[in-house]
């Protein structure tokens, strides 16, 4: 519709130039001695109309032909940045797909060009560290940190990835540190350092990532718990030979991260050094909150103190957890310290009764 009307329009233009042409009687007299020449008005009008047109239609030819190299710079320059940018795509869509050593060519292709240098970068050593060449991927994450600050960190998170794929735990910490003066902390690296901590052996690091992460709802409450549970025992392995400084741990641990598994630990390490007053002190205490039969088994290896009172104690428990064939075990064990010969009979036998286990016949 809209064309239709400019048509018209045109159309209207014409037939009131050419009504107006027909009525216009005038004339230009050009001089120019000795020559003189008379034309009508509207031919000297149409004249200088198409000699507009061509001074104009000359002056665009030669401003093209003039630019012309330069279109074809930019022409050129585009094409290898839309070459560039289907390399680095391919590059990262190889990556995913698992062909590294097409992703590093592309990535390489994409760098070479110019295209998002350090990205490229980054790309290509991600790509040399799953092909499992060292020198490769060095060199790449050097060529991603000339590109500036920019990359800095996604380079720094690369590093320690690679470090811990290889088991360079100290490098990796070192490489989060020095993100963490760059950019901060924020939850992915926090998940690397766990893994970094958790190699090079600093278990108070572990809990305090570890408790962190659970607080932010990042990490599963069951994973956390066994990676607390895991941080707990190598630092009670490390105070094994101090029943002060291992009993000192236990009172710092939070209530939340008490549980069988780790009051087993900790009884186990305490009756090693023999501190069996302490242990049998936890044993009573988990037992009371959380039934563990495990922990009960332990309770028959205690000694010194007032056998009486375990016994008593135990056979307390026992008229709640009469199946319970560990608990039995440790009766029997009591019993047996304590030269009650037909009691320890009849709990062992008890036990052997629920289940056949080889500790209990050569008791």
């Amino acid at each position: 519709m809209k064309s239709l009307l400019w048509l018209l329009a045109l159309f209207a233009l014409a037939v009131g130039v050419a009504l107006l042409a027909r009525f216009n009687d005038g004339y230009v007299l050009v001089v120019f001695p000795p020559y003189r020449a008379e034309v009508s008005l509207n031919l000297a009008i149409l004249a200088i109309v198409a000699g507009f047109v061509a001074a104009y239609a000359l002056l665009r030819g030669v401003a093209a032909a003039l630019s012309l190299p330069g279109r074809v710079r930019a022409f050129r320059e585009r094409r290898r940045n839309a070459r560039a940018a289907d390399d680095f795509q391919d590059a990262l869509l190889l990556l995913f797909e698992g062909r590294f050593s097409q992703s590093l060519k592309k990535a390489d292709a994409a760098h070479t060009a110019g295209y998002s240098r350090g990205l490229s970068a980054l790309l290509a050593a991600n790509a040399a560290q799953r092909l499992r060449e060292p020198l490769k991927q060095e060199a790449w994450l050097g060529l991603s940190g000339a590109e500036g600050a920019k990359t800095q960190a996604a380079r720094l998170m690369l590093e320690a990835q690679m470090h811990l794929d290889t088991h360079r735990f100290d490098e990796a910490v070192a490489a989060l540190q020095r993100l963490q003066r760059v950019a901060g902390r924020h939850i992915a690296a926090f998940r690397l350092e766990l893994r970094a901590q958790q190699g090079c052996g600093n278990w108070n690091e572990v809990l305090r990532i570890a408790r962190l992460l659970e607080k932010r709802d990042r990490l599963e409450p069951e994973l956390a718990r066994e990676i607390k549970l895991e941080a707990h025992r190598e630092n009670i392995r490390q105070r094994l030979s101090d029943a002060g400084q291992l009993l000192a741990y236990l009172r710092e641990i939070p209530s939340g991260e008490h549980g069988s598994r780790l009051a087993r630990s900790f009884a186990e390490a305490l009756i090693g050094l023999g501190a069996d007053q302490e242990a049998q002190a936890l044993i009573e205490t988990r037992l009371d909150a959380e039934w563990d039969p495990a922990l009960a088994r332990l309770y028959g290896n205690l000694k010194g103190g007032d056998p009486t009172s375990r016994i008593a104690r135990a056979d307390k428990w026992l008229s709640q957890h009469s199946d319970d064939a560990q608990l039995l075990l440790a009766l029997g064990r009591q019993c047996f310290a304590q030269r009650l010969w037909g009691k320890a009979q009849s709990y062992l036998e008890a036990s052997l009764s629920l289940e056949d286990r080889r500790e209990t016949r050569l008791e």
